[in-house]
């Protein structure tokens, strides 16, 4: 069979280790690939780029379920470019909400760190305080 490839070349030609292609092979993601009588996996050229389009996916956030699904967009020479269009602004809205949380995150560890003098004992940290879900102290009547 010329042209198929071996776990290790898919691997290598795709930029990810052994183990990730078989854990896509046991989600379903990547089609599991003939095997020859030896037991070695041959899988088509194919299989690089289905591999690539995964990792470049992850890497824009998109989940291994939403791969999955613009995976079978892809295949699917019906489907409309617009579902994809529809999957990924809904990644750049959840994008943004994760953005607006870590810069909620950014300014209150920067109001615990303008309230550190950083000159006294741990014991009286107000950022370690701030962590800590032990009571605070009260005022004396």
């Amino acid at each position: 069979m010329a042209g198929k490839l071996r776990t290790g070349q898919v691997a290598k030609a795709a930029g990810v280790n052994v183990e990730t292609l078989r854990f896509y092979e046991r989600r379903g993601i990547l089609k599991e690939p003939h095997r020859r009588s030896s037991g070695y996996r041959e899988y088509p050229p194919e299989a690089v780029r289905v591999v690539r389009f995964i990792k470049r996916a992850q890497e824009l956030g998109f989940t291994l379920y939403e791969v999955e699904e613009l995976l079978v967009l892809r295949e699917n020479t019906d489907a409309s470019c617009e579902q994809a269009k529809a999957t990924a602004t809904q990644k750049m809205e959840e994008i943004e909400e994760k953005i607006q949380s870590l810069r909620a995150m950014k300014k209150a560890l920067g109001v615990l760190v303008k309230s550190c003098a950083s000159k006294g004992s741990v014991r009286e940290c107000p950022i370690l305080d701030a962590l800590d879900d032990k009571p605070t102290k009260r005022a004396r009547s």
